[in-house]
């Protein structure tokens, strides 16, 4: 792992530099797994309202968007990634870096309090229970089921999260919103959407089971969207 100023390459939108924090095989993986820089910073940007605001990243990987949220805004980042090689080497990078308002705990999302936290993050954490292609490892179980059962989990605790929640959802279906969250703003290209929970409704139902009448899409222009990037 080669010591790096990662704040220079989080300004920068390196992704090629930053990734030389992890090891080759893991580098591979990023194109792929890997939340890019600039995606990265302009979602913690959206996440962190105040100084403080605690952050959960669902499936973290080996916790590229924490360490870029962190060094970028004033929030506190929690990862949470079932995978242990994963989870060390997240645990790695932050502690060589020496960022305080960074952490890793290596577990399952069903044993997370969501309580704990302001705002949260998902890159598609699960699709990988769906889509055989897209297997990391053959180090945890992936079924169908497990997919449902923690979309459901993540809508269900999300769904119960006080008014003012905000989720950034980057790439997939977006299941784990549940109704009474606003899309604020989305990019096309980047399958990137801006959420804040604004009404409170029945747990169990999703954006994509109600009638569009009552989901308030504001898309912003790819062009603006690049410019806040």
């Amino acid at each position: 792992m080669k010591p790096l100023n990662l704040l220079e390459y989080i300004y920068a939108l390196e992704d090629n530099r930053f990734d030389l924090i992890y090891p080759p095989e893991i580098r591979e993986l990023s194109e792929r797994h890997g939340t890019p820089v600039k995606v990265a910073r302009r979602a913690a940007e959206f996440l962190v309202r105040e100084p403080g605001a605690r952050v959960l990243d669902i499936g973290c990987g080996p916790g590229k968007f924490c360490i870029v949220g962190a060094l970028a805004t004033s929030g506190k980042f929690t990862g949470v990634e079932q995978r242990e090689r994963l989870s060390d080497l997240a645990r790695a990078a932050i502690e060589q870096a020496n960022i305080p308002n960074a952490e890793i705990i290596h577990g399952n999302v069903a044993e997370i309090n969501f309580s704990n936290f302001d705002a949260f993050y998902l890159f598609n954490p699960f699709e990988e229970n769906l889509e055989t292609t897209l297997k990391i490892d053959a180090s945890v179980n992936l079924s169908g089921e497990l997919y449902e059962t923690y979309t459901e989990h993540v809508a269900r605790q999300l769904a119960i999260a006080p008014l003012g929640t905000r989720v950034v959802t980057y790439c997939g279906s977006c299941e784990e919103v549940p109704l009474g969250y606003d899309c604020l703003e989305s990019s096309l290209d980047y399958g990137l959407k801006f959420w804040e929970k604004t009404k409170n409704h029945p747990v169990g139902v999703s954006p994509q089971d109600a009638p569009a009448t009552n989901n308030k899409w504001q898309s912003s222009s790819d062009a603006a969207f690049e410019e806040k990037l």
